[in-house]
């Protein structure tokens, strides 16, 4: 029975399928841990995804990176603990139910109990876990899913709410007032780093108008300037806010300009105040030279002049009037005041300020005490004109007394409940259109608008709901990370990102520019705030355990606030799933919670939760139930070594886990961290359901198999740049990489059976093996070292690429077919045992090189090579050790003759093409300029290799200075014009007059100096083009300083040659396809002309070696019994027709 497995063809899904199975019925994952206790750790963090959604393409990429790493340090030796996690509250899972449910944010506690509607979160959430684990499994992911931490369990909160309590305590978490962006889609509000996910900021086109402000003297006069009444111009890309203004904003030293000039709409005069460095995007040149007259349209040329000059500090106090005057604000609105945000980049150098819906409006108009713009509903006072769902508060909404004293109702009803976004409304909505389109309207019929166009600009989205967002004055609560901005900048130094780009340049500046974390959310299924309130907020507590919050359940019932303790069945230090199951930490359980403060006051539950990417940004904490529990186990596990996810994590999970790890443990939470790109279509689209480019990564893998797929994702292109996702590319890596390892293995294992070859038998020495053995192994062990290298330096492409290369091109190209007669025939002589060793440990060595990037067939491939395992090796190749270079089998000089003999072999195959004479075709020379004495001794020693593998007779070295093959340079002046500019010209007349020594020396040196301008200049080899002249009767070829050329002359002894080569190559593949052993002996039948018959038996006993022929029979027309077989040679010779039969 063969001792290796031969296998008829590849199939790379079906070997997955059954390597799978191998795995369960073996437990290879969890006993690849097991071998590992004891070792130093490696640890390793899991992102949680969500499995309320369907996992993509885009995470088979992700998890492939994890895999890889993990992998790669279990086979080093480290224990490498993979702990799955499910991220399970939140936005994602909300709208989800509410699409489900067909209800809206405002119908949970009406039409739906939050009670419901959180247990219908509960169910959702994992529901397409079935997926997630097929995905996971299929892809060969090793994680541990059967103890996942997940988000919502209770243990996991407990932990979070211990990191609350923490950071309360220092005075980290505190409750403010200020402008933050909210989402009216999810009624929400979000943090910064959720507004900074990568698509968040969109390119719209919206209404923008420049409005006239009518200027007021300090009584309320309207303003004249030479007798025309003066007005502040402003431009604004939200005309909706314009009902919320109550202030303009000036550059303190920005140069204002009055100048008189019409309403482009209805030609009224009037005077214009404006920045100096914008009246070119508002008023033409011509302009200023026109007749004052009204124009005669609103795109007719407008006359204008300047009349003085003044600076921003002097326009600061001017009253003006509101255009929207629905309002009436409190005293002090309506006023010009500086602003260090002002800038003269675009409108019109002054700014409109809604201190409602702006941050730097908010600061600039408290600090000059401009009031904001506020209004008094029926449910709160000091609430924004536009309500939470996104529209203008409808005028019922209003306080009574409020509208009474402060509201123009005549004005104001007809706007009431108006979106400010169209994107907000249903197509049925009465009081739909667009609003901003309306406004502006209504302010060109007033004489208010001065222009009225579309813009195109950047606005930010909801990242779940990608609807627009809105800035609200928000109550929230702050982490204050302002605090530790220069520590978390400090410890990001030290991590070592991939690439080196994202970590000082997107998440570094980001840092830089960090503000505090909004941690409310105002919804319902997530992590409850555990902070308590008095009624009069003069007392807080944050509750740190289920422990800490019994107990003072216990004291509010003996003060009477709470009729009974609702944690009564609930023990303290019992960590069991059955005593945590039994309560329940979110809403509405929470909010029914009542304690009693010190002084004896009731005490109720802040209403917000949290925000979800504190959940997973604290995982590193929260999986092991810290500090309650496992506080070993987290020690062990904290920070840790390596974690990867998306470029769109940058500033989500990554920056919590490194916020929480500043602030909690003054610590890194992982030292090393690759952020991968995306994962687009093949022509650069991001990948969409709606779009129909979305790819189906069960479908790949079901078609080419998860190997190709990872292998693919990690050699096309690095991981953190963006992949252009062609399925082409993974059927090519099947092909070329997979396809060329698996007949390399079938060609080894076919002969290695015919010859009782076992991989047992005693090792031949090194020294007595051959030139090319001794350079496969030097290959394979700098191949080592690479990998090794490239590995431990995060760079999982540059390993793979270097494994394809070696496989493809060094192993099969090179060595087995310049070795493969030394397999065939005859016993098992020491040569051949060397080429059985040699190439066994090629492949068994990449077999444990390749297993972190294509688990499954390494793990048949180690399987196949080792087909009884022993003590010494491991029945998985997933639990053997990463070979690790051995230096002393490196042999660097052997290895650059052969370079050199490879790429003198390719120069001479692409001349051949280019005139198309086939390799089997000999002929006579080859010559080879020689650039030095070392280059000279490296030909000669490779030089059999060459003429064997190039079928040429012969090489004729000549020497740098030769007169044959004459070279001229050409500039690059693409590299060298930056560098030399006007004197460009000089230098390529330099280098175009250089001796053919001189090039000579160039090449050798690798550089020239030449004198230009009264200067020593250097060029450099890369930075010329070196171009060999045309010989007649040859063609001739570089690579660098390298140059061949080749003779083309075909002699009839050449052609003889030739065609004797040819028919042997016709024969060899009539063995394949008549089902001959490689060892059957056959006879051989020709029939051909004089030509080609006499080139057969000039040739007879080559041919009957090669094809294994007892006896090669002539013929003038071949038998009728035969069924000839068509040899086509060079015209000269004519044709051949051969038959062959198994010699018994």
């Amino acid at each position: 029975m063969p001792r290796f497995q031969e296998h008829k063809g590849l199939d790379l899904a079906q070997v997955a399928q059954e390597i799978l199975e191998t795995w369960r019925e073996e437990g290879t994952f969890a006993r690849s841990i097991a071998l590992r206790e004891g070792c130093p750790r490696f640890v390793f963090y899991e992102g949680p995804p969500s499995a309320n959604g369907l996992p993509g393409i885009h995470h088979v990429m992700a998890r492939t990176l994890k895999d890889v790493f993990c992998r790669y340090k279990t086979q080093q030796g480290f224990l490498v603990d993979r702990k799955a996690g499910w991220d399970t509250h939140g936005l994602p899972v909300e709208l989800g139910v509410e699409a489900m449910l067909g209800i809206t944010k405002e119908d949970i506690g009406r039409s739906i109990s939050v009670e419901e509607y959180n247990r219908t979160c509960r169910q959702e959430v994992m529901k397409y876990t079935d997926k997630w684990r097929e995905l996971t499994e299929m892809m060969g992911y090793w994680v541990d899913m059967e103890a996942p931490y997940v988000t919502y369990h209770n243990q996991y909160i407990e932990s979070l709410w211990h990191l609350l309590q923490k950071l309360f305590d220092t005075g980290l978490l505190y409750k403010g007032k200020t402008i933050q962006p909210y989402s009216p889609a999810a009624g929400t509000g979000l943090s910064t780093h959720e507004l900074n996910q990568p698509g968040c900021y969109r390119e719209v086109s919206d209404t923008s108008v420049t409005v006239l402000f009518a200027a007021h003297d300090a009584q309320g006069l309207p303003l004249q300037t030479e007798g025309l009444p003066t007005c502040v111009l402003a431009w604004t890309t939200t005309p909706w806010t314009l009902p919320s203004n109550t202030a303009l904003a000036v550059g303190e030293n920005i140069d204002y300009e009055f100048v008189s000039t019409y309403n482009p709409y209805t030609g009224v005069p009037f005077v214009a105040i404006i920045a100096s460095a914008r009246i070119p995007a508002y008023f033409k040149a011509d302009g200023s030279k026109a007749d004052m007259v009204p124009p005669s349209s609103p795109q007719a040329l407008l006359p204008w002049r300047s009349l003085r000059k003044v600076k921003g500090r002097e326009l600061v106090g001017l009253h003006y009037a509101p255009v929207f005057p629905w309002v009436r604000p409190e005293e002090g609105a309506y006023r010009i005041i500086p602003a260090d945000f002002v800038t003269t980049e675009d409108g019109t150098g002054i700014v409109h300020v809604a201190p409602t819906f702006g941050a730097d409006d908010a600061r600039a108009a408290k600090a000059h005490g401009i009031p904001p713009m506020v209004l008094k509903t029926t449910a709160a006072d000091g609430e924004p004109m536009v309500d939470r769902t996104g529209r203008f508060s409808p005028l019922e909404d209003l306080d009574l007394d409020f509208v009474a004293q402060r509201v123009n109702a005549d004005l104001y009803r007809p706007w009431g409940g108006r979106f400010v976004k169209g994107v907000y409304t249903s197509p049925d909505d009465p009081m739909g259109g667009d609003l901003n389109v309306d406004l502006c309207v209504e302010l060109k019929q007033q004489g208010l608008a001065f222009r009225i166009e579309k813009f195109k600009h950047s606005y930010p989205h909801c990242w779940r709901t990608d609807k627009p967002v809105l800035y609200y004055p928000l109550d929230s609560w702050f982490i204050r990370t302002t605090a530790l901005r220069d520590r978390m900048l400090e410890l990001n130094a030290t991590i070592n990102w991939k690439p080196e780009a994202t970590g000082t340049g997107r998440f570094g500046k980001w840092l830089e520019n960090l503000v505090d974390w909004n941690l409310s959310r105002s919804r319902f299924w997530g992590t409850p705030l555990p902070i308590w309130a008095t009624d009069d907020r003069q007392e807080l507590r944050c509750i740190g355990s289920v422990e800490e919050l019994k107990l003072e359940c216990e004291k509010a019932v003996q003060a009477g606030v709470m009729a009974a303790n609702p944690l009564a069945h609930f023990t303290p230090r019992d960590f069991s799933e059955s005593n945590y199951n039994a309560i329940d930490l979110h809403r509405p359980f929470v909010d029914n919670i009542v304690l009693v403060s010190s002084s004896g006051k009731p005490m109720r539950r802040e209403p917000d939760l949290i925000d979800v990417w504190f959940d997973s940004g604290a995982m590193p904490y929260a999986q092991w139930h810290y500090p309650f529990e496992h506080q070993e186990e987290f020690n062990a596990h904290f920070p840790a070594d390596f974690i990867a996810e998306g470029v769109d994590q940058t500033r989500g999970w990554f920056f919590t886990l490194h916020a929480i790890a500043t602030m909690v443990s003054d610590s890194v939470a992982f030292r090393n961290i690759i952020s991968n790109g995306l994962l687009l279509d093949k022509n650069g689209n991001k990948m969409s359901k709606r779009l129909g480019n979305a790819v189906d990564p069960f479908a790949v893998m079901q078609s080419t198999g998860p190997d190709a797929l990872r292998w693919y994702m990690i050699t096309n292109s690095q991981p953190w740049e963006n992949l252009k996702f062609d399925r082409a590319g993974v059927e090519e890596v099947m092909r070329k990489f997979f396809g060329t390892l698996f007949n390399t293995y079938a060609f080894f294992s076919l002969y290695a059976n015919v010859d009782g070859f076992t991989g047992d038998e005693p090792q031949v020495p090194l020294s007595e093996r051959t030139e090319l053995d001794r350079w496969i192994l030097s290959k394979l062990h700098s191949l080592v070292t690479d990998t090794v290298a490239a590995f431990d330096d995060y760079e999982p492409t540059r390993a793979g690429r270097a494994i394809q290369d070696f496989t493809t091109e060094h192993l099969s190209n090179w060595y087995v077919r310049l070795n493969r007669k030394r397999f065939w025939g005859g016993g098992l002589t020491q040569d051949k045992l060397a080429a059985y060793q040699t190439l066994y440990e090629c492949l068994e060595t990449i077999t444990r090189l390749m297993a972190p990037i294509a688990p499954f067939y390494a793990e048949r491939l180690h399987r196949d090579l080792h087909p009884a395992t022993s003590p010494t090796t491991p029945q998985s190749v997933h639990h053997t050790q990463y070979p690790q270079p051995l230096p002393g089998r490196i042999d660097a000089q052997l290895e650059r003759r052969m370079d050199l003999a490879q790429r003198i072999t390719s120069l001479v195959l692409a001349l051949r093409r280019k005139v198309s004479i086939k390799v089997r075709q000999p002929l006579a020379r080859i010559m080879v300029p020689v650039l030095n004495e070392e280059m000279g001794q490296s030909l000669r020693a490779v030089e059999s290799i060459i003429l064997a593998e190039v079928n040429v007779r012969s090489i004729e070295y000549l020497n740098a200075e030769n007169s044959t093959i004459v070279k001229r340079l050409r500039p690059d002046f693409k590299k060298l014009g930056p560098r030399f500019g006007p004197a460009m010209k000089e230098l390529a007349s330099q280098l175009n007059e250089l001796s053919q020594s001189q090039i000579a020396h160039f090449e050798a040196q690798g550089s020239i100096s030449l004198s230009l301008r009264g200067e020593s200049v250097t060029v450099q080899l890369d930075e010329v083009e070196i171009l060999p002249e045309d010989i007649p009767g040859w063609l001739v070829a570089t690579d660098g300083p390298l140059t061949v050329a080749l003779d083309i002359s075909l002699t009839e002894e050449l052609l003889q040659e030739g065609a004797a080569r040819e028919m042997v190559n016709r024969v060899q593949n009539l063995r394949k396809a008549s089902g001959l052993e490689i060892t059957d002996r056959i006879v051989l039948h020709v029939a051909g002309g004089p030509k080609a018959l006499a080139a057969i038996r000039a040739h007879a006993d080559y041919v009957k070696v090669q094809t294994l022929a007892d006896d090669l029979r002539e013929y003038h027309t071949l038998p009728d019994t035969f069924e000839p077989t068509e040899v086509a040679l060079d015209d000269s010779m004519g044709s051949m027709r051969i038959a062959i039969e198994r010699n018994a």
